[in-house]
Order: C-alpha cells, then sequence, then structure tokens
C-alpha cells in the first residue's frame, strides 16, 4: 500500500473534526501501571514509533497527565520500509516499546514474534470496534496483536454531474455498475465508467474482501492459503471481462493520465476508500463539488458489505519490558474520546473507533455538497467485512502487480493471474519455513 500518499490524502479530507467530547486533556488513570517501588525509580519511558504527523502532539497530553508513564515518539517513514526497521529492530533486541503497524504488515510482525499478544490489556475496548475492523488485528485467532488506530473502509465514488448528463442511476449491484460502463462507452467512447488498475493491489484486495474473500487463515501452528478462492476469482473474472470487452479502461490510479481522466471529466466512479476526497481534491481540483459518495455495488441485490484499503494499528512489542503501560497508552489513545479528538485533528486519521467515525462533523470540502459523507462513511466501516492477511504479504502483492500487467496488456485471464499469486505466495512461505496446511 502507498502509505505515505493515501495518508498525506487523508490529512486532506480531515478538514472537519470531532464534535466536542469534552477536554483535550485525558484524565489521569486510576490503573496502577507502576508499584511504589519502581515509581520512586523515575517515570516508565517508552518509544513509539509511528508516521503519522504530529503524534509528539498528541503524546505531550498524555505526558502531562501521566507523570509515571512518559512517552517519547519517533517519527518514521512509514509504508514497507518501516516495517521492515521495525522487524531488524525486533531481531536485534532493540525495538520500540510501541508500533504504528499497518494491517496488512501486523501478520508478518506476530510471525516474527515481535509484537504482544494484548487479549487481556484490550478484553474492555473490543466493543469500541467494529468486528470486520477487530479481525484485522486478531488474525482469526483468539490473540490479539494490536489495537485498531484509522481505517480505509471502501466506498464508491462517482461524478454526480456526468451520471445526470447520461441518465444514470448509482449501481447498487455490480451487474448494474457493467450496464453503466457499457452505457456511458457506447454513448461517449472517450469516456469510461472506471479503470481497473493493475498497479494497486491494496484497492483490489478490499474488493476481494468485499466479496467475501480469505487469502489466508491459521489452523494450529500450520497457515492455509486460499488467495484463488471463489470469491477472488469471481472480482478477477468480473473485471477481466470488463478491460476485455473495451467498457472499463486499464490506466493505473494515481497516473498523469488518471489524473487527466479524473480532470476531464472521462472517468466517471472511482472504487475507493474514505481518503479518496484528499486524493481528488489534489489530481482533480476542477471537479470539485460534482463528485459524490455512496455504498459500493453489491454482488447480490440486498446485500450490504464493503472491504478496506489501508488503515494501521498501534502494537507494543514482545520485548518491551513495560508492556502494560504500553498497552495502556495504546488503548488511551485508540478509545479515549479526548484522544480521539486529537487523532483527527492533529494526525489527520479517519479513526478506527467507531464512537469517533460517528461524531465527525463537517464533510470534507470537496464534498460540500453532501453534507452527510462522514455519516456514509461510518455506516461503509460498519459492514466492511473481516480479513486476515499473511506473513508475506510483499510477495503476494508483487505478484499481483507482475501477473496483472502480463494480463492487462496481453487480454488474458485474470483468474490465472490470480492462480499466479497464489502459487508465488505458498512457494514463498515454504521457502520460508512456514507450514502450510492442505
Amino acid at each position: 500500500m502507498r502509505a505515505n500518499r493515501l495518508g498525506a490524502a487523508l490529512a486532506v479530507v480531515l478538514t472537519a473534526t470531532l464534535a466536542s467530547c469534552g477536554s483535550s486533556e485525558p484524565a489521569q488513570s486510576t490503573e496502577a501501571a507502576q508499584s511504589p517501588t519502581a515509581a520512586a525509580k523515575g517515570p516508565v519511558k517508552l518509544t513509539y514509533w509511528t508516521w503519522a504527523p504530529n503524534m509528539d502532539k498528541i503524546a505531550a497530553v498524555w505526558n502531562q497527565a501521566h507523570p509515571d508513564i512518559q512517552v517519547t515518539v519517533s517519527k518514521q517513514a512509514g509504508g514497507d520500509d518501516a516495517a521492515a526497521k521495525f522487524l531488524t529492530a525486533a531481531k536485534a533486541g532493540n525495538p520500540p516499546d510501541l508500533v504504528q503497524a499497518e494491517y496488512q504488515h501486523l501478520p508478518s510482525f506476530v510471525a516474527a514474534d515481535a509484537v504482544a499478544d494484548l487479549k487481556a490489556e484490550t478484553a474492555s475496548v473490543k466493543g469500541e470496534f467494529a468486528q470486520g475492523l477487530w479481525s484485522l488485528v486478531t488474525l482469526g485467532t483468539e490473540g490479539v496483536y494490536g489495537i485498531p488506530q484509522d481505517s480505509g473502509p471502501m466506498m464508491l465514488f462517482y461524478r454526480k454531474d456526468l451520471f445526470d448528463k447520461y441518465g444514470l442511476a448509482v449501481p447498487k449491484t455490480w451487474q448494474e455498475y457493467a450496464d453503466a460502463a457499457r452505457t456511458v462507452h457506447k454513448k461517449d467512447p472517450k469516456a469510461y465508467l472506471g479503470t481497473f488498475s493493475s498497479k494497486d493491489p491494496g484497492a483490489f484486495t478490499g474488493l476481494a474482501q468485499q466479496a467475501g474473500a480469505q487469502w489466508w487463515s491459521i489452523s494450529g501452528e500450520s497457515w492455509k492459503v486460499n488467495i484463488a478462492d471463489e470469491a477472488t476469482k469471481k472480482v478477477a473474472d468480473y473485471w477481466g471481462g470488463l478491460v476485455k470487452e473495451g467498457v472499463i479502461d486499464d490506466m493505473p490510479f494515481f497516473t498523469p493520465e488518471w489524473n487527466k481522466a479524473l480532470n476531464d471529466g472521462k472517468l466517471l466512479t472511482w472504487p475507493s476508500a474514505v481518503w479518496a476526497p484528499g486524493v481528488l481534491s489534489s489530481n482533480a481540483p476542477k471537479a470539485k463539488g460534482k463528485w459524490a459518495a455512496a455504498p459500493l455495488p453489491q454482488w447480490n441485490a440486498g446485500e450490504n458489505f464493503s472491504g478496506f484499503w489501508g488503515g494501521s494499528s498501534t502494537a507494543v512489542s514482545a520485548k518491551t519490558p513495560n508492556k502494560a503501560a504500553a498497552a495502556q497508552f495504546a488503548t488511551w489513545m485508540n478509545t479515549d474520546p479526548a484522544a480521539l479528538d486529537l487523532l483527527v485533528k492533529e494526525a489527520a486519521i479517519y479513526p478506527a473507533a467507531t464512537k469517533a467515525q460517528s461524531a465527525l462533523g463537517q464533510a470534507p470540502d470537496y464534498f460540500s455538497n453532501q453534507p452527510d459523507f462522514w455519516q456514509q462513511a461510518a455506516a461503509v466501516s460498519a459492514v466492511a467485512r473481516g480479513f486476515t492477511f499473511g506473513p508475506n504479504v510483499g510477495v503476494t502483492y508483487n505478484a499481483f502487480k507482475d501477473n496483472f500487467d502480463k494480463a492487462v496488456q496481453n487480454k488474458t485471464s485474470f483468474s490465472d493471474a490470480i492462480q499466479a499469486m497464489q502459487d508465488a505466495t505458498v512457494a514463498d512461505m515454504r521457502k520460508s519455513g512456514f507450514q502450510i496446511a492442505s
């Protein structure tokens, strides 16, 4: 996932802030994080690795109210490099006490025994998060390996003015989306309802999640790998069919040609995540006020599911000598109303906690024509399906780009590209010593 780009996009989106939830200064916790003897030796000192902006300001609020637990923020670059750096530090025995962990990277941290199981410490806050989000930090097990911090529930973003021009209704099913794609391209051969990007595996993964895909699961000491499941093949063949038919474009997202198509009104939709308004405002400024958001089309009429593209958690290092104190800070940061208010205002994140999502007020400026934007986003987040990432997502995502690039170029089977992803993932896991269940 393009963490830095997506983070910057969300920073643009979150000009709205949480409704007032009380003082921005947290109340002193009644939980004793230290014994009197430990307190006499000085405060517990924690280090937190994160790439989110202004987290030092949030830590300062905590530190003022908790003199016995002091948190120092160390700003990181984010993305794959940050994950690799943390794993290297954990292996060397000098990791930070806390780390911001993208959901897709968390399983590799668990596989390396680099993060602690927080099941006991988080039992009281599980209900603060939607079930689909919570599953991203459990890996489908009894353990809890992080506390959800931000998320990227997927929605359908569309040009309302052009839908009106072409006489289109907002598609409620993917069949209706395909029909609308044919209508648009027939009326204007230079226009497309959407595009398939072979460069963005995170987007495809979210769409597969919506369809019910479960690429990885844990069975005892073994991993099950089922990337080439029926749900994923269905999604792949759907988009492959539209690309081959020529009614959906195949230009990648975030490219100059994609930006131009958005600006020129030649691309009418983008199935994306809640951070999309930030991208659109930067890449298609001429269309401000012309876009709207709706739930993703469904595979079956009457269903109501979504998936995630992006998001991260706060994990605690397995080797920290101060697990209880670290978990206390992580819990406060991601569930306390005042802390959530700070996360939105200072770090510009879309919060994972349900109550914080519901409290977001003014719509993004780019979507000022849709005052209920955040309410729609919260409703979509609540129905995003759970998913377990595996320990070698990077290999899987590289296989996606390699094989879908070829499939797009050669107009060959998209489901064959999925099988290639499955084969590459399993081969790499076996090579790395993972047990693979049949």
